[in-house]
Formats: structure tokens, sequence, C-alpha cells
């Protein structure tokens, strides 16, 4: 056997394998410190905007409060009593001592701040109790909603792009056209529309109040079709290039059928756009829950919102504007994760 001349004196030959490279286990050890370098720099830059986010939420909210006019103690107690005059000073002392209005206002924010750290989000105005507490009775149906609503819109998303993107191009402009309109459904008229077909004419589903599964479908669905929408058409260029891959071909010469090859393959290469919108539904469709659940008169948050800025309740309106931005910046890094184990390609960036 001919020795590796690139091999030291001495070395011996490898009986048919490939002969040591010196250098090598080294050189292995610094690229996968430099990966998890890189991988700690962008965890840190996504907490530290996450961060950013939040504090900009809590300070909007602080000053959505402190910009109430006129006097603020007499306010509240007019808020919390239903009626509107001038106060006198004994009645405002328990006011201002319970709130701290005595304070400079960059002592009041302090409190505040530290306040949100503890899962402090204040006293209602209205109710005189914690605003977590009106929000934590409410919020699971809104979440609920929320996640039912984000499941409807991907299968909706999949089934459609999968059934007309690369396909002739009478087909593949028809699904783009259903995705632009989907998308541009203004969810309040989509939700009236669903409740006269489906509950008032057809009585499939409840008209109002339905908290069961039954109940949930047309409110997940008035939210699911406008997201859906937004999926497909950040999805169907993707999708559509991805379809013109080798890899396609490689499974095709390898029997694969073509709504497997669709989605084992293509899907994950084409999905990533829809991810990202993702973590921004989870906010948008939190917010749309206001209408939806106006609509339909379903519990949760839209409701005690709708009534807290019908009484001027600020601290129960700045609380769930304060969980809903804690709810996006969560859904997006929970995005970067998902991101990853779709596409293990991203921890090398």
């Amino acid at each position: 056997m001919i020795q590796n001349p690139d091999a030291g004196v001495g070395a011996p030959a490898s009986g048919g394998g490939a002969a040591a490279v010196p250098g090598k286990p080294a050189r292995d050890a610094a690229t996968a410190a430099r990966r998890r370098s890189q991988q700690a720099r962008r965890i840190v830059s996504r907490l530290i905007g996450a961060v950013v986010v939040l504090w900009g939420a809590a300070t909007a909210a602080f000053l959505a409060q402190v910009a109430l006019p006129g006097d603020r103690a007499t306010a509240i107690l007019n808020i919390r009593t239903g009626q509107a005059q001038e106060r006198t000073p004994d009645e405002l002392a328990p006011i201002i001592e319970a709130y701290g209005l005595h304070d400079p206002v960059l002592v009041q924010y302090l409190h505040y701040i530290t306040g949100l750290l503890r899962g402090d989000l204040g006293t209602s105005y209205q109710q005189f109790r914690p605003v977590w507490d009106l929000i934590g009775e409410q919020l699971g149906a809104t979440f609920v909603l929320s996640l039912v609503a984000i499941a409807l819109a991907w299968v909706i998303m999949v089934v459609w792009v999968t059934l007309t993107a690369g396909r002739s191009r009478r087909v593949s402009a028809f699904g783009s056209i259903a995705d632009t309109v989907a998308a541009a459904l203004p969810p309040y008229w989509l939700g009236i529309l669903l409740l006269l077909v489906f509950a008032l004419n057809l009585r499939w589903f409840p008209v109002m109040g339905g908290t069961g599964i039954i109940g949930i479908v047309l409110p997940a669905l008035t939210l699911a079709i406008p997201l859906a929408g937004f999926m497909g058409q950040s999805v169907r260029a993707e999708y559509e290039r991805a379809l013109e891959q080798p890899f396609v071909l490689s499974a095709r010469m390898r029997g694969m059928g073509d709504l497997q090859i669709r989605l084992r393959h293509v899907l994950r290469h084409a999905s990533l756009p829809a991810v990202t919108l993702t973590g921004w539904a989870i906010g948008a469709t939190i917010s749309g829950a206001v209408i939806v659940e106006q609509i339909y008169s379903r519990p949760g948050i839209g409701k005690t919102l709708v009534s807290a800025v019908g009484a001027q309740d600020l601290p129960v309106v700045t609380g769930i504007v304060i969980m809903v931005a804690l709810a996006y910046v969560l859904a997006n890094l929970l995005v970067d994760v998902v991101y990853t184990l779709i596409d293990p390609r991203l921890e090398k960036s």
C-alpha cells in the first residue's frame, strides 16, 4: 500500500480510510464555540428588543394615565361614583393616598414600573379591584380563541396553497386572488356575514354566547380567514419557487407522489414567512378578539376592554395593552426557536 505522502515520517498508513487531518479537532471546537457565541448574541439581542418593547408599552400606559384631563384624584373618584362633580379635600385624600398622587411624577413612574416587575398592573378606578384579577378572569377565553383561530388559519392556508400553488396558470392566479380577497376582509363584516348565514339561517351554530367547541367555530373562523389570506400571500411565492428546486425532481425520481412532496418537502421550505406572521398574529388575534367577542357575545378581554373604555377606567385599558404587548413579545421569541427547528441552517447565521 502506498503511504500518504502528506503524512509525517513514520505515520502509519490508514487501512483504506482517510488519514487524520492535523488540527481538525481544534478547528471543529473553534467552529462550535463560534456558533454558540453567535447564538448567544442573537438570543441576547432578542431579549433586549423584547425588554425595550415592553418598557415602551409600560411607559405609554403610564403617560396615558397621567394625561387624564383635570385633577387626577377628582377624575378617579368621579369615575368610581359615576357622578361628575367637584370634590372636597376630605373626599380626595383617600384616593390621593391610595394611588400615591402626592408623589412627583417621576416617583410615581418608578413605583409603576417596579409594580409591573412584581406583576402588579394597578387597581381599577371603577371597581377598585386589582387589574390583574379583572383581566385574569377573562384572559383564558380570549387566549383559547386566539390559539384556535391561528390553528385554523394554518390549516386553511396549507390546504389552499397546496391545492392551488404551482398548478396551471388559471388555478394559481385564482388562488392568489383568493388570498388577497381573504386578507382584505374586515373582521366585523365577516363576523356578521358568518353569523347570518351559519347561525341565523342554517342554524348550524349558536347565535351568541356559545362557549363550547361548537360555539367557538364561527368566532375562530372570523379571525382565521383574513389571517390565512395574509399567510397565503406570504407563502405562495416561496412555495412555487421551492417546487422548482432540484430536491423536488430528486424526490419524484425516488417515486414520491405529488401531494407527499408538497407536504413533506416543499411546505417546510416555504413556511418560514408564515411562521413570522404567526408571531405577529398572536397580538393581532387578541386585538381582533375585541370585535369578535362583541359580535358573538363571548366572554373575554374584549368585553372587559369595551366596558373599561366606556367607563374611562384607564388602568384596565392600559393593563390589557401591556398584556397584548407581552403576548406579542413572547410569541416572537418563540418564533425564533421555531425558525431554527424548521431550518437548522439559521443556527449558523
